[in-house]
């Protein structure tokens, strides 16, 4: 399973751990991704999508999933989110 949030695209990042005797030596800083399920408004479906903490919070902000998506570039989307972007924009475009 891969460590990068399907909705923003966010992935590891490497820098280095610092002692006190400034030695440095590399690491890596992962995203903090959590296993969620969003609802669709527009096509009345649950999502279980794997995004970070900051991600879900910016996803509230906007005001549910619909409006994230709608908002969201094509080139940060996984295919699975772009996928529901796309059956979003058929449903809104039908209605």
């Amino acid at each position: 399973m891969s460590r990068v949030c399907e909705l923003s695209g966010k992935g590891p990042m490497s820098g280095n751990n610092i002692s006190h005797a400034n030695n440095k030596t590399r690491r890596r800083f992962l995203p903090n991704l959590n296993e969620v399920t969003l609802i669709s408004d527009t096509l009345g479906q649950s999502f279980q999508l794997r995004i970070s903490a900051a991600a879900l919070r910016t996803v509230d902000h906007r005001g549910g999933l619909d409006a994230f998506l709608a908002k969201a570039k094509d080139e940060e989307l996984s295919p699975k989110a772009l996928k529901i972007k796309k059956d979003i924009q058929k449903a809104q475009a039908a209605a």
